[in-house]
């Protein structure tokens, strides 16, 4: 990987350096009209997706009428693969109102999102609020709100709940799958419940005669929300509530059983692909992390790092996986100008472009095994790197 450059954004400009690769050399490569945001364009996506998905649901109620069990199994799997990706399309799109990249008109955004995210039982406002934040601080040490690394000191000390005899497995080949499988199944949930993987100073500000408060995604006294926000954390309840409510009336017609195969089984679907897919953008072996003293906009939103997944990345997940740099860089650029916005501002970012060729399901494995904990390679530089192939000392 070359030397990370020097670069500085409209929130914090950097002149020490002459030729500093800007925000604004950056937008200026990409085509104008990739900025424009379509309500037609956008709302006509949704009906597709949402006609995909009411299509699977129909399709399912006749699952059982197969004539044998393993026709009947394999259709099971097959609609929960299918209508996972489906799901994990619409959360996208519910993510694109939350960047105001679905329309220029940010309640109708708002609308739709929340509807949108309520279908999947994710509170739309509560999410929107910590995931800007998390956009505002990519790759800060201290601020960033998704998946911010383990230093090698803090690894070092962390506490080991394992017993003894289970310690002697934590290197093996099926430890790290099974860790892996707990992360992608609890993953979203801990963090929705308990704001895990955020960083340390990655909250508002709240006054210590406050006294306790929780870190959860559902609760509106939660030290997550300013006083202004806690009203929005309430209305994203009242959304998960109706779904609830129309999951229960759909169970008590068709069973428990069949709602779980129906809902919950692709609901599990689109929690693993979301965990997947954020923690593979911004965690790879070549892609530093910075501490309050080095870090700025545009070169936390250059650590990250775009993947291939072929046709369902393209036609279900919305280029969220293929084209994601672009997306941190300039949220607002909606999904379906993702790819020409990206092609045209590599030449200007050249190799601080990252993009992975390998296989997503092999980098998640390999990504797990390879970053525990991140450390300088050069002590001073407040850059920190994913530190291979040793345990923490």
């Amino acid at each position: 990987m070359a030397e990370t450059m020097t670069i500085s954004s409209a929130d914090a400009v950097d002149n020490k350096q002459k030729d500093e690769l800007t925000l604004q050399t950056i937008r200026n490569s990409i085509p104008a009209h990739c900025f424009d945001r379509s309500l037609l364009i956008s709302c006509a996506y949704v009906v597709r997706d949402l006609s995909y998905a009411a299509a699977l649901f129909y399709l399912s109620l006749y699952i059982d009428l197969l004539p044998s069990l393993p026709l009947r199994i394999a259709a099971w799997i097959a609609y929960g693969f299918v209508q996972g990706c489906v799901g994990t399309g619409i959360w996208i799109l519910a993510h694109e109102c939350g960047h105001g990249a679905f329309s220029p008109y940010q309640t109708v955004n708002n609308i739709f999102g929340w509807a949108l995210h309520s279908l999947l039982l994710v509170p739309y406002f509560s999410w929107k609020i910590t995931h800007a934040r998390h956009h505002r601080y990519t790759g800060h040490m201290e601020k960033d709100t998704a998946f911010v690394p383990w230093t090698e000191k803090d690894h070092a000390s962390k506490p080991n709940y394992l017993p003894g005899w289970l310690e002697m497995f934590e290197d093996t080949p099926i430890y790290s799958f099974l860790s892996l499988l707990a992360h992608q199944l609890a993953g979203w949930q801990m963090y929705l419940i308990f704001n895990v993987t955020a960083g340390t100073k990655s909250k508002p500000v709240v006054a210590k005669t406050e006294g306790w408060r929780s870190s959860s995604h559902f609760d509106p006294t939660a030290n997550l929300w300013t006083e202004g926000q806690r009203i929005l954390i309430l209305i994203s309840d009242i959304g998960l509530l109706l779904v609830a409510g129309a999951v229960w009336y759909l169970a008590q017609h068709v069973g428990w059983t069949k709602t779980f195969l129906i809902y919950f089984v692709p609901y599990l679907w689109v929690h693993h692909w979301l965990v997947a897919i954020t923690y593979l953008h911004h965690t790879h072996t070549e892609i530093p992390h910075y501490t309050p003293e080095t870090w700025t906009f545009t070169k936390g939103a250059l650590a990250t790092v775009d993947r291939d997944f072929g046709f369902i990345g393209r036609h279900f997940f919305h280029h969220i996986i293929d084209h994601h740099v672009v997306h941190h860089l300039f949220s607002r650029i909606p999904f379906y100008h993702a790819e020409e916005a990206t092609d045209a501002m590599i030449p200007v970012l050249g190799k601080e472009y990252h993009r992975e060729t390998k296989g997503f399901m092999r980098s998640l494995l390999e990504t797990w095994k390879a970053c525990q904990f991140v450390g300088e390679t050069e002590k001073g530089s407040g850059v920190l790197h994913w530190v291979e192939g040793k345990k923490a000392q």
